[in-house]
């Protein structure tokens, strides 16, 4: 019976997906907003070109930097492994910051595109022709009917959020579902391989239909 093990590994991974789940849609989300605030200026442009640049770097990229840099150099936070309780935070910040930064060009510059087309809608345009100032147009307009489609993406983001976290797993030294898989692929223990596929799978499911409904 993997039951046990595969439950406690999920929370692990919890820990970590979570967390990294709501800052990164927080983050992507604020930070398109900005560019959509400013679009057709060089704020949106070089914004622009900065997503672009991010999302064409490999997220090693980004660990082997961060893990060297605020590791090593720094000492700001310890390079891998894992603690219970509150010891976890300590554990949880780099990886936690080095994926958000890694996912935030991708997202923001999907979120943009999708801010930008709610932005020309008639309503958006009788709201600016009335007088109100951009802010509440772009905030209290736009974003709350494009926050449909977005919400819709970001279930989608989270349950690849609990099956992408082989790598970071693995390189964080922490024992989650993402370590566990690896170890019984290396073992050949294909009953847990298929328990823990099954437990992402049905994650990701569950996750889907609660954005639907």
């Amino acid at each position: 019976d993997i039951g046990h093990e595969v439950a406690t590994r999920m929370g692990v991974s919890l820990q970590l997906a979570l967390p990294l789940f709501l800052l990164q849609l927080i983050a992507s989300v604020s930070f398109s907003l900005m560019l959509v605030y400013f679009r057709h200026s060089r704020i949106d442009f070089w914004g622009v070109v900065l997503c672009v640049l991010m999302l064409s770097i490999s997220s090693l990229f980004y660990i082997i930097v961060g893990q060297f840099f605020f590791s090593r150099v720094l000492r700001l936070v310890p390079i891998s492994g894992f603690a219970p309780g509150l010891d976890a935070v300590r554990f949880l910040a780099l990886p936690i910051f080095l994926s958000l930064l890694s996912r935030l060009g991708g997202e923001a510059r999907l979120y943009r595109a999708m801010f930008l087309e709610e932005v020309g809608k008639d309503y958006v345009r009788t709201a600016r022709a009335k007088g109100l100032p951009p802010s509440i147009v772009v905030v209290k307009h736009a974003l709350r009917n494009a926050l449909v489609p977005v919400i819709t993406v970001a279930g989608i983001q989270f349950g690849s959020l609990l099956a992408g976290a082989v790598v970071t797993e693995k390189v964080f030294a922490r024992p989650g579902l993402g370590t566990l898989l690896l170890e019984a692929i290396s073992q050949r223990d294909y009953r847990v391989v298929q328990g823990t596929t099954l437990t992402i799978a049905v994650s990701y499911v569950l996750v889907n239909l609660l954005v639907d409904v």
